[in-house]
């Protein structure tokens, strides 16, 4: 019987959009290339979600991939809040779980800098959960399995009680190698009729 949802952050209840936060701060495109190539397509970005690095570490790791962008990759990391707002869905969907009996959870991929810069926008949906997990507070990411036995160990929670929604299919599939389900989201009304399928009908305005 499933009795928990368990919902990824980025790109299920927020846009992740980099390049609009360098469009907002007037970089040029040559400048937005650059930098996305030296900040997230290098794969320096998943140590922020490590939580094992300072800042200053970060920033160095950025500034050796293109030390030419040295002053917009700060801008940019000054105000990566930028690059992520709320979907208009979130607050009505986690209401909809909760009235149906539901506890919810998050387990996200997260970085602390981007945490502390989004927590009083794009994540204000925070208290209207049962519980979350931002992978820097435990220095573990997904899709390892010791991510998601932690969300389960903290919280009290049966693994097969609980359903996992994640964007990444890689990430589903780590929830699955511990006894969850998942459900890879490509839209709210998708993983709204999946979640039907699976016995959890939700009523939303």
């Amino acid at each position: 019987m499933i009795r928990n949802i368990v919902l990824d952050v980025g790109k299920v209840l927020v846009q992740w959009d980099p390049d609009e936060a360098m469009r907002k701060l007037d970089f040029s495109e040559e400048e937005r290339s650059a930098i996305s190539t030296a900040m997230f397509t290098s794969g320096k970005w998943a140590e922020t979600d490590r939580g094992v690095l300072s800042d200053e570490e970060l920033l160095t790791f950025f500034y050796e991939e293109a030390p030419v962008y040295k002053e917009q990759i700060k801008r940019l990391w000054d105000n990566i809040d930028l690059a992520i707002w709320q979907f208009p869905y979130v607050k009505d969907w986690i209401r909809s779980m909760k009235a149906a009996g539901y506890r919810v959870y998050i387990l996200s991929n997260y970085g602390e800098h981007t945490y502390h810069k989004t927590r009083e926008s794009g994540l204000n949906f925070l208290p209207m959960v049962d519980g979350a997990i931002f992978s820097y507070t435990i220095q573990m990411v997904k899709p390892n399995a010791e991510i998601y036995e932690a969300l389960c160990e903290r919280f009290d929670l049966k693994p097969e009680e609980c359903i996992f929604i994640d964007d990444l299919p890689a990430n589903i599939e780590g929830a699955k190698a511990v006894g969850m389900q998942g459900i890879v989201f490509t839209g709210i009304s998708d993983v709204l009729a999946e979640l039907k399928k699976l016995g959890v009908e939700l009523e939303m305005e």
